[in-house]
């Protein structure tokens, strides 16, 4: 009873001693029968706290360390996913020369906020080198180098308010590109299969919403030939043609099916479908800036709001959205499933090129 009772008074003096930690030595040296802590705890009062810190300490890394890094983060990426991390780390090491300082990092996240206005573009190329000091501190084994980590945090002083997007693309958007389209051929400043080839990309992406660099390019003749034959006209993405690597099916719509089976013709299976200038300037209505091949990913989130369409079939078709656990380990669409739902909301979405000569030799 007596142990317990002198358990637990030295117990309450400790807590105390949490509180206010100029009290530690006294407090605990008058616990009764605490022989030598006394001596112990007076040697760890005398030893300043916070002796070192990020201010007053400077590491190195040298070039073939950030090179390795670099290797080992854009194995398997695309090539423009590649070229913003052999960018961001380029950048790095113009401005660090090999330092891991306070100074250096601080003046490398200025530079990077006055560089880029993208707020996701900071997030991603400060999110970079804060990986990599992760990294120096594991193969160096010294823990200091995450620590700096610290230096690369954004100010959170002013909060940006939430925005959505500011581009927005309209049917009557579409209908503008097509039409721009046929003036270039009309004009000589296009051939007919260049023609036939930008109004099939805008059409397909249109109704599809496929990425356009990550997906839409990849695509081969064999892979659409195997979907046009079927009744219901599904095509197969494959993992490595998805930025999310996820293989899904792709519902072809029936205003495509004639005019990809006319492109495929006479066309190796393994060719890549598609080509695209991107140095068309084409207007759009609804801001001050010209169309690029991602507006078509957007007219099809945005179009698929005004008609309803479902939120499961939606996320599937675009993979957006689908990194959670029901999507992980439940759910597997089958492709006629995944027409008859898509067909029941895009079936009345009628884009076309307007030129009765527009399949023809």
């Amino acid at each position: 009873m007596y142990t317990l009772f002198y358990f637990f008074e030295i117990l309450c003096q400790s807590t105390i001693l949490i509180r206010d930690g100029s009290k530690l030595v006294g407090q605990l040296t008058r616990a009764r029968g605490l022989v030598g802590y006394d001596v112990a705890l007076t040697r760890f009062s005398e030893t300043p706290a916070g002796s070192e810190n990020l201010s007053q300490i400077s590491l190195v890394y040298t070039d073939k360390e950030l090179d390795l890094f670099i290797q080992t983060r854009i194995n398997g990426l695309s090539p423009k996913s590649q070229y913003w991390i052999k960018r961001a780390c380029h950048e790095f090491w113009k401005l660090t020369q090999g330092e891991i300082s306070w100074n250096s990092l601080t003046n490398f996240r200025d530079y990077v906020v006055n560089r880029w206005t993208s707020s996701d573009a900071h997030r991603k190329v400060l999110g970079l080198v804060n990986s990599f000091l992760k990294y120096l501190a594991k193969i160096r084994m010294d823990i200091r180098y995450s620590n700096f980590g610290l230096c690369l945090e954004l100010s959170r002083s002013v909060k940006e308010r939430k925005m959505i997007t500011q581009r927005i693309v309209t049917i009557e958007d579409i209908s503008s590109i097509l039409a721009h389209i046929k003036k270039s051929h009309d004009e000589g400043l296009i051939d007919k299969y260049r023609y036939q080839q930008y109004v099939a990309i805008v059409l397909f992406g249109s109704y599809t919403g496929q990425r356009s660099m990550a997906t839409i390019s990849k695509l081969t003749v064999g892979q659409f030939n195997c979907a046009l034959m079927s009744e219901k006209p599904v095509l197969l993405v494959k993992s490595s043609q998805d930025k999310i690597r996820m293989e899904h099916y792709v519902p072809i719509h029936p205003n495509l099916v004639d005019l990809l089976s006319y492109l495929s013709e006479g066309k190796s299976e393994n060719n890549s479908f598609w080509m695209w200038n991107k140095r068309q300037q084409i207007p759009m209505s609804h801001n001050g800036n010209h169309f690029v091949l991602g507006d078509l990913r957007k007219f099809a989130e945005q179009y698929g709001d005004i008609i309803g369409w479902e939120q499961s079939n939606r996320a599937y078709i675009l993979t957006h959205g689908v990194s959670g656990i029901d999507w992980k380990h439940y759910k597997h669409p089958m492709p006629d499933h995944v027409y008859d739902n898509y067909m029941k909301y895009w079936q009345n979405v009628n884009l076309k090129i307007r030129d009765p000569n527009f399949i023809s030799e």
